[in-house]
Parts: structure tokens; sequence; C-alpha cells
């Protein structure tokens, strides 16, 4: 007596889809294996979900002396200092079962709308509205401190001359300021279980969040954060 498989009693035509049905499973269990492109491409696209404008990015090749032996895990990560932003680089790790590391070349490319200097705009001038325009173009091609939007520009001070038509960075602005020196503010001091309010007069300038001193009526100095509004905020 003869044994037979199930798939020996089926017929020629059925038999044949489904050895070509498990090749197709067995390859694609065989791919599953976690590689470095997939695990830099889930990196890339959770980390520029953040940036302004539509982001597109291309990685570029390995360096071919780099030595990659098998990985059953990946960490990509950003070296430190590095920023995904134009051209940069992506670390990636191997975490076993040997350890490794590699350096990726990244490409981000950022298309929005950026600002530039509408007129040339003297040191200490205070940015308004008529200073700015706006246009269109690859933000990675620019340095990241580039402003995209208005309101981060009107109101602040000009550092030091910019020429007309040229792309306005945030490092070229000084904030303006919350508390100036000799001017009167109100300090709210609180601690644990009170709040008080009296009056001061700074001691120094200070943009909103800086640090700035504050002598009191009484002759005492404080220190506190300056807010909008003439406001220092002491803390104990």
């Amino acid at each position: 007596m003869s044994l037979h498989s199930p798939i020996d009693r089926l017929g020629q035509p059925l038999r044949r889809y489904l050895c070509a049905l498990l090749l197709i499973i067995a390859t694609h269990n065989a791919g599953a294996e976690p590689t470095l492109t997939a695990a830099l491409d889930d990196y890339l696209r959770l980390q520029i979900q953040g940036l302004p404008g539509q982001v597109s990015y291309t990685v570029g090749q390995l360096d071919q002396h780099a030595q990659k032996a098998p990985c059953s895990a990946f960490e990509p990560f950003l070296p430190t200092g590095g920023r995904l932003w134009g051209k940069t680089t992506v670390g990636v790790r191997c975490l076993g079962p040997t350890p490794w590391t590699v350096y990726v070349p990244v490409q981000i490319r950022i298309t929005g709308t950026y600002l530039l200097t509408a007129r040339q705009l003297a040191p200490g001038q205070i940015v308004g509205a008529a200073d700015l325009r706006a246009q269109s173009g690859d933000l990675g091609a620019l340095p990241s401190s580039v402003l995209t939007d208005p309101a981060q520009a009107i109101g602040k001070t000009v550092k030091n001359g910019i020429a007309a038509g040229q792309p306005l960075r945030g490092d070229l602005l000084i904030a303006a300021w919350a508390v100036q020196q000799g001017q009167s503010v109100k300090l709210l001091s609180t601690g644990a279980g009170f709040a008080v309010s009296n009056e001061g007069k700074a001691l120094n300038n200070a943009v909103e969040g800086q640090v700035t001193q504050v002598r009191t009526a009484s002759g005492q100095v404080v220190s506190g954060v300056a807010r909008a509004s003439g406001i220092v905020e002491v803390s104990y």
C-alpha cells in the first residue's frame, strides 16, 4: 500500500498552485529580516514630520569600505551636533549579534516659504512688516536659523546691517526687551504657600525669559525671570 500526502492526492494544477504559493510565502518570510535601509527610512520619516514646508529626503551610498556583518536589529541616530537639515549624516548602529556602526549621507530637501529683507536694514533698526518679503525655495539649502514667519521678525532689533534681498536669520535679530534698565517693574514673588506682589526697578535689560536683577524699594536686590509687560517673576 502506498502512502500519499494531502498535496499528492490533489489534482496536478492545484498542486502546482499550492507549491507556488508556498514558495512565495517562504520568499516573503526570508526577506522579512530587518534591513538597514528600512530602519533608516522609518527613522527619517518620523524625524522630518516637524520640519516646516514640504519635506523629502534622499539617502546616499554607503562608504564602499564599510564592513557590515549580519544584523538582527538596527538603531538609527543623529550624531552629536548633527541636524536633519540640508546635507547631513545619520548613523546606524547594529545592536546584535555583533555590534557595528555605519554613517550614511542624507540630503534633506524642504520646500517652503522663507523671509528676505525687502530693503537694507540698519543696525538698531526695529523690523516692521514693510521690511520683509516672502520667497519660496529649498529651506534645506539655507541656514537652519532662516525665518519663515513674519511674526518671528516683526518688532525685533537688527544686530548689524543687513543688505536688501538677504535671507533673514534669527541670529541676526535681537528680541525686544521685556524689561529695560531703570524701568519700574512689577515683582511677582511666589513660594510654597505664598504669593507676593511689589514694585522695583530693573538693573539691566532682559528679553522675555532671561534673568534680570531688580532693586526693591527697601534697597534689596533680587533676581527673577523677565516677562512681558514689565513683570519679573521671582521663585523661592
